[in-house]
């Protein structure tokens, strides 16, 4: 059995980096956790956006997400949410729809009824399948081509596939639709009549701001603006002890070592890992993300989410944050997150703030006959080369062990979410339902 007194480190200041370490700091382990940027929260942390401070990143809290509302009510958070009802958009043919309940849906032109039939039947369908695994055998477009047919499929499907994933939906197995369905039928399989989106006032700067309270509380050392460069394990009289090398020059060590970082950094500073570990890491395949934050003067439309089948249109969806958040939070002005889903060496990562703007913008234009450039109050523009691990075929089979071949060391990261989606839920639960097997 472990010591209590066991010395943890934790590499990367994210929401599963944090999770892990309040787990770890409530056991009575001495946690320690690296960030090698400025602040907590890494995908999920916050920035400042002209005069307010707000998500990098959009995110959506579902009532169904019950490990983050969990935590919440841990931080003493959960009694503040804000639950509303939200609209979905989805723009085809330089043509706004709304598809936000069922009638509208079958009003939706772009689909005759058959078509609409067999989508819906489709989605209906993936709700209910519990052996995701039979889903990795098949690829995405054959499912559901299959299940929609081959209209709906190049109409709909196939436009919102590459909106995530570019040219690699053709690599991505069936388990990943499944994924997404599963996530907003969650809900439903437990008896709601509809899903609420929510969100906490003050965002995810406000949840970092306690999550980092309590673990400063358990007295869990915090070490922002701490990027490590080598990972390696040896031998001494008192067992085996793992030694950090940070950029800075020090050293640390600890008696277990967790990297929460993407699969191809965890390959390049663990050393001693073997051949077959590093395959297999750097054969994970990322989708990257260009995400614009764009506060405007006033409201585009009334959609939360408008979904784009338009290949011209430079970003692969809008997101109009304050349909869900009270504009207050805004200080009367309106958010929209204009995301694009990118593979990590895409050449759109050295483009400028400025040129991204001049391409988004004009798009909005285009889009939307009431927007006019003088709307626009402050763009910014985040860029993360690995963000989503694409669920390829067989791709369960494929992942690396979380425990490697190097002694106390541990590598686990959003690759390992393999039955579900990337969003903070299934994050906060990969962490709780790891950490059983990581104090053995």
């Amino acid at each position: 059995m472990a010591s209590k007194s066991e010395r943890w480190g934790i590499v990367g200041g994210g929401i599963l980096g944090m999770t892990l370490a309040l787990r770890l700091a409530k056991k009575g382990k001495q946690v320690t956790l690296f960030e090698s940027s400025d602040r907590l929260g890494g995908l999920a942390d916050a920035w400042q956006l002209g005069d307010i401070v707000w998500d990098r990143h959009y995110h959506v809290t579902l009532l169904s997400d019950t490990h983050l509302r969990s935590l919440l009510k841990e931080l003493g958070l959960e009694h503040d949410m804000q639950w509303v009802e939200t609209k979905t958009g989805f723009y085809n043919d330089g043509k706004l729809y709304s598809i936000s309940n069922a009638i509208e849906f079958l009003r939706f032109f772009p689909l005759n009824l058959i078509d609409k039939l067999r989508f819906a039947f489709t989605i209906i369908y993936g709700s209910k399948i519990k052996d995701w695994k039979k889903l990795e055998k098949i690829s995405v477009s054959e499912w559901l081509t299959r299940w929609s047919g081959k209209h709906t499929f190049e109409k709909i499907w196939l436009p919102l596939l590459r909106s995530k994933l570019g040219e690699n939906y053709k690599k991505a197995s069936a388990s990943f639709i499944w994924a997404i369905i599963a996530r907003l039928y969650a809900a439903r399989r437990t008896g709601l009549k509809k899903e609420l989106f929510g969100y906490l006032s003050g965002g995810y700067n406000r949840i970092f701001e306690r999550f980092a309270e309590v673990l400063l509380e358990l007295n869990v050392s915090i070490r922002l603006n701490q990027k490590i460069i080598n990972v390696e394990s040896f031998e001494t009289n008192n067992g085996t002890v793992t030694n950090v090398e940070l950029e800075n020059g020090s050293y640390e060590e600890f008696d277990r070592l967790v990297l929460t970082v993407p699969a191809p950094v965890a390959a390049k500073v663990c050393s001693g890992l073997s051949e077959d570990e590093i395959r297999r890491l750097n054969d994970i395949e990322y989708q990257g993300i260009i995400c614009a934050s764009v506060l405007l003067k006033k409201p585009l439309s009334k959609f939360y989410v408008t979904n784009i089948t338009d290949t011209w249109v430079p970003f692969t969806g809008v997101i109009e944050m304050t349909t869900l958040v009270d504009r207050a939070q805004f200080r009367g002005h309106t958010l929209v997150y204009l995301p694009k889903y990118v593979v990590p060496n895409d050449p759109a990562f050295e483009l400028s703030d400025r040129e991204l703007e001049e391409k988004f913008i004009t798009a909005l234009v285009h889009m939307y006959p009431r927007f006019e450039r003088s709307d626009v109050l402050c763009f910014q523009v985040s860029r993360v080369r690995h963000v989503l691990a694409i669920a390829t075929l067989n791709y369960s089979e494929k992942l690396p062990a979380i425990k490697t071949s190097i002694p106390n060391v541990f590598i686990l990261n959003s690759a390992h979410i393999f039955n579900g989606t990337l969003n903070v839920n299934e994050t906060i639960q990969l962490a709780e339902n790891i950490i059983p097997s990581m104090i053995l």
